[in-house]
């Protein structure tokens, strides 16, 4: 049986503020996120399933990822739980994301990871992450490197 990687691009808008960073990236500011979620498995072989061949449709995955990833976390500000006014700033506005870790972009990238391995199922695994914050700047959750 064949082992096959599904990847599938999403975007989404967000602002974070990185708790006491010592550098301009302590500021709320926003990115433009590109997130490549790649899953791994055999494809069905059963010969009167619609979905024979294929390891799951592209829309099994791109609703599971906008459900759980792209929802919350399109045009939100992302941060820290102890950042000063957190809490207000979550009461004062309707789209905010409260983390208890530093939202870096390598932090988003685990925390999306663990989310999807969450929700496969057992015929599938999470290969790999890939979340770019600039067009030139990416972090990547490799499966294989957190066994």
């Amino acid at each position: 049986m064949s082992i096959i990687r599904v990847t599938k691009e999403f975007r989404f808008e967000g602002a974070h503020a990185l708790t006491d960073y010592d550098g301009k990236c302590r500021h709320i500011h926003g990115h433009s996120y590109r997130l490549f979620v790649t899953l791994k498995g055999s494809p069905k072989e059963e010969l009167n399933n619609p979905k024979s061949g294929m390891v799951l449709d592209f829309s099994e995955l791109k609703a599971l990822v906008n459900k759980y990833i792209i929802e919350p976390f399109d045009h939100a500000l992302i941060l820290r739980s102890d950042a000063v006014l957190a809490t207000e700033i979550a009461q004062a506005y309707s789209n905010v994301v409260i983390t208890e870790f530093q939202p870096t972009c390598e932090n988003m990238a685990i925390y999306f990871a663990d989310i999807i391995k969450s929700k496969l199922g057992e015929h599938l695994s999470l290969s790999s992450i890939k979340l770019y914050e600039t067009p030139s700047s990416f972090v990547e959750w490799i499966a294989d490197d957190n066994i």
